[in-house]
């Protein structure tokens, strides 16, 4: 790679930890057990006080992040390094959009390439990458080549802290294509050997904060046995479906979110849509979805901030959605940051009522939680590991709790949740969003 060229920088981007199993499903840590069967009863009810139908994780404090830009980690005031800051000398040239001239797989090695918007886990409000995955997702890691998109500077490089959830090492970097346009990739499980010469061995934990030029087709470093994230920015895009910039600060790119494949030029844009599951537009997922004065969209405990730029210990537990499938946006998505304990995402029975139509006039609405699945036009139950391009989800028959919510003004609602009932009305543990 001769266009690796030494230079100075911090990055200031950051990701939550690798997202967690749902449904029994995992796009990013190697987990892809079998759905478990559901009880085919309509209207029954799980009264097991386990929540591992859809999702379980602890909620324990994670390693301290030694950059902003570290993953699975816990940011920490005075410890934890400074955001982007060019200082006297930036790197990057230029502004604007420009075309993303080669893929970052070679499209032969992607099996299914998942758009933006699943929420998983601790992921509540829609995820802002989308996920390309191997063709053999149980390869061993270093099994596929990832190359630089277009060309850049890559503005930090971080290794993942070593954390008993990663079976393999999660390596994430920035490239700028220009001062204001840039591409994300994170769970890289090894750097190319030209970076690595300029950079020396990371460890678990470690970054690398100068700047290193790549052109399009650079080999930036291998994957295997998990995902490839990847996200495009353009901070000149300004998302109107989040209503109140200020609650994502934290996340700062978040609303600045594009479509890649809106980017990418032929043959790669073809080439990779053919592999996405998502069959209508936008093709790349879509992430934002307030609607003033409706229900749907993000919503966050009041006070809370969002994501605030100041660390607070499991932050999901103050997040809330009401949104649609990733793939299926008819299919009515519920997604909130603790069910007994625990972040995690419901379709609702008979997909209704429908978030967008929910407003103060309304008053006091009941969400019935269910699992989702996903359905073929042939009836079959899609593995959630192949490709398909008819992919349908469907509510499950199994209530697992109730939700309810009121829309007090056009910004702020009232919101409980009652795990393993089928009826309740509001008591003293509602709890006021706002947004």
């Amino acid at each position: 790679m001769k266009s690796l060229l030494l230079a100075v920088l911090v990055v200031g981007i950051v990701v939550v930890s690798g997202c967690v199993e749902q449904n029994n499903f995992s796009y990013e840590n190697n987990q892809y057990p079998v759905k478990t069967s559901e009880t085919s009863g309509k209207n029954s009810v799980d009264n097991n006080t386990s929540t591992n139908s859809n999702y379980q994780m602890p909620l324990t404090d994670l390693p301290v992040c030694s950059s902003i830009t570290a993953t699975n980690c816990r940011m920490v005031e005075g410890v934890t390094k400074p955001g982007r800051n060019f200082g006297s000398q930036p790197q990057c040239v230029g502004n604007g959009t420009v075309n993303l001239t080669k893929s970052p797989m070679n499209p032969q090695d992607v099996g299914v390439i998942v758009p933006m918007g699943a929420m998983v886990g601790g992921h509540v409000t829609p995820i802002d990458h989308m996920y390309f995955q191997p063709i053999i997702f149980y390869s061993q890691p270093d099994t596929y080549n990832v190359y630089a998109d277009a060309d850049g500077v890559i503005e930090g490089i971080n290794v993942e802290p070593s954390n008993p959830d990663n079976k393999y090492t999660k390596i994430r970097l920035v490239i700028y294509h220009t001062c204001d346009f840039y591409s994300i990739y994170n769970l890289l499980t090894s750097l190319s050997p030209e970076i690595l010469n300029i950079t020396g061995i990371l460890g678990p934990g470690q970054s690398y904060q100068k700047p290193i030029q790549v052109k399009a087709g650079d080999l930036l470093g291998k994957i295997g046995g998990q995902t490839l994230d990847l996200s495009v920015n353009y901070n000149k895009t300004i998302l109107p479906g989040f209503l109140v910039p200020e609650h994502y600060e934290g996340e700062s790119w978040k609303i600045h979110t594009v479509d890649p494949f809106d980017y990418f030029s032929e043959p790669w844009r073809s080439q990779l849509i053919a592999k996405d599951l998502r069959q209508v537009p936008p093709r790349g997922g879509k992430i934002d979805y307030d609607i003033d004065g409706r229900l749907v969209g993000n919503w966050f405990v009041e006070g809370s901030g969002g994501f605030p730029t100041k660390y607070v210990p499991n932050v999901w537990v103050n997040h809330a959605s009401f949104v649609y499938d990733h793939i299926d946006p008819t299919h009515v998505i519920i997604s909130f940051g603790n069910f007994s304990g625990a972040p995690i995402q419901f379709s609702v029975e008979n997909n209704s009522p429908d978030p967008k139509d929910v407003s103060v006039s309304i008053g006091v609405v009941k969400y019935k939680l269910v699992d989702t699945e996903y359905i073929l036009s042939d009836g079959s139950v899609w593995n959630r590991f192949s490709y398909a391009n008819d992919i349908h989800a469907r509510s499950g028959n199994t209530i697992k709790g109730i939700v309810l919510v009121q829309m007090i003004s056009n910004r702020k609602m009232k919101f409980e949740i009652f795990p393993h009932k089928i009826d309740a009305v509001f008591d003293d543990n509602a709890i006021i969003y706002e947004r």
